[in-house]
């Protein structure tokens, strides 16, 4: 097993032990890498030499490779060249002693390059390897490139997001390859379960369209129903089978409010002072107010429009209707909850200088967080990682590097 760099408390996490080569690039593979480095694993950042897309956008402007720091914390790094016989097999070597890889290049391209899974798996029958990819390893998409927002058209999702009188929109985060990055961590842990009881390890796979579509269970229950597309609502509820389920105007910006059952729609009624209204007939059950949706939303957009979204909080929280302000990215930032939380953290980055950074969503009750190290420079622990490995001195790593074999280029 290679070296492990976290700290002492990182070894209680769930992971600890378990080394991880990262060839993730953008979002997708990045982010599961992520997930595995803050449970505890090893792992091990390999990038072409010219760096991994993400760390390119410091050419734009120094936030907008921001990115690369939240998704990279707690890995080490490596450059590596792919296309030279002698990086494949330092990829090889890596791979005999590690206990999972994950890669989000386009089907065929890592076995073009000799490191497929049928060539690891015969290096390393321990080896847990896993594929991010658009449309999945096989079927007649396959080959289709794939990024987030055209996996967002292709799945149905950009099509019913937006408002009815609107083009179609695509979501504002790179929702996608979030949902595929945690789905692809989700196949690595499950795949480390089955092999600590039958010492082999498996080929994962995650397509982004595949993990998109349960996602869509509210508009596709309007096809279910209807056998017709879905339109897009706005913010109202995907299948119109909620009301009040939308985004209401306050007297300093919005305020989300959702009633999904009868007790929600009095708490609503109660806190609004508007109790003459029980029993209504128009509201009375959840397909009165569904059939007089219009009305209903007139009479709580009324209502929320004349109070704050502060005043709108705390009203709808004594009364227990689900409901939240509409916050901006600078309010979310800075958000006293996450940040007490430890999720955000203040962090003097010595590329990005002062900014909030995220830690997992995981939580391990019982064990310490991992301490956080920031993102690795490219090519920052070439001598360290090959180090570990046998038949590679400092003579034969410094002959690597003058051949430009390892080594950053960026």
């Amino acid at each position: 097993m290679m070296t492990q760099t976290s700290s002492t408390a990182a070894a209680e996490l769930p992971l600890a032990g378990i080394t991880v080569l990262d060839l993730g690039q953008v979002y997708q593979g990045p982010y599961a890498g992520f997930l595995l480095a803050q449970a505890g694993a090893d792992v091990i950042k390999i990038e072409p030499p010219a760096g991994e897309p993400i760390r390119h956008r410091a050419r734009v402007s120094p936030g907008a490779a921001v990115p690369f720091a939240m998704l990279n914390a707690n890995k080490r790094a490596i450059a590596l060249d792919l296309k030279a016989p002698e990086g494949v097999q330092i990829l090889k070597d890596l791979a005999a002693r590690a206990d999972v890889l994950l890669e989000n290049y386009a089907p065929g391209v890592m076995d073009r390059l000799g490191v497929g899974w049928e060539e690891l798996r015969r290096i390393n029958p321990r080896l847990v390897y896993a594929s991010g990819t658009g449309f999945g390893l096989s079927g007649p998409d396959r080959d289709n490139l794939a990024m987030d927002i055209t996996v967002q058209a292709a799945s149905g999702m950009m099509s019913v997001t937006g408002f009815p009188d609107g083009p179609p929109v695509k979501a504002g985060p790179a929702v996608v390859d979030f949902l595929s990055g945690v789905h692809l961590y989700a196949g690595i842990v499950t795949a480390l379960c089955q092999r600590a009881r039958t010492g082999e390890g498996r080929l994962v796979e995650v397509a982004m369209l595949e993990t998109v579509y349960p996602s869509l269970a509210s508009n596709l229950a309007f096809v279910f129903d209807t056998g017709r597309a879905p339109p897009r609502t706005g913010n109202r509820h995907g299948a119109m089978a909620e009301a009040p389920y939308n985004v209401y105007p306050a007297a300093d910006g919005h305020v989300a409010i959702i009633g999904v059952n009868e007790h929600h729609w009095t708490a609503l009624l109660k806190a609004m002072g508007r109790e003459d209204l029980i029993g209504d007939p128009r509201f009375d059950t959840a397909a009165d107010r569904v059939r007089n949706m219009e009305e209903t939303d007139r009479l709580v957009g009324d209502w929320t429009a004349a109070h704050t979204k502060a005043e709108l909080a705390g009203i709808l929280r004594r009364h227990k209707v689900p409901a939240a302000p509409v916050r901006d990215l600078v309010e979310v930032v800075n958000d006293p909850h996450m940040h007490e939380r430890g999720m955000l953290e203040h962090v003097d980055h010595p590329e990005f200088g002062r900014v909030v950074l995220p830690s997992s969503p995981l939580r391990f009750h019982g064990a310490e967080p991992v301490v956080r190290q920031p993102s690795p420079r490219l090519s920052e622990h070439d001598a360290e990682i090959l180090a570990d490995l046998p038949g590679y001195g400092p003579d034969r790593i410094e002959a690597l590097r003058a051949r430009r074999v390892i080594g950053g280029r960026g």
